[in-house]
């Protein structure tokens, strides 16, 4: 992607920057994997996160 073009690309929705400096388009298969990793690793916040959250507050 050339970001000093004057014509945007209107299928380009977002990137990542890798550790080298590239531009990694961010694909729905991206998405799907990030969210069943939340989905598999979520727990709900338990009473006591909420007790002490307001007592902290």
């Amino acid at each position: 992607m050339d970001l000093n073009s004057q014509q945007p690309d209107r299928d380009f929705h977002g990137a990542i920057i890798d550790e080298d400096g590239r531009e990694i388009p961010i694909t729905e298969d991206m998405i799907q994997r990030a969210c069943q990793r939340l989905e598999q690793h979520w727990h709900y916040p338990t009473p006591q996160f909420h007790r002490a959250q307001k007592a902290g507050a």
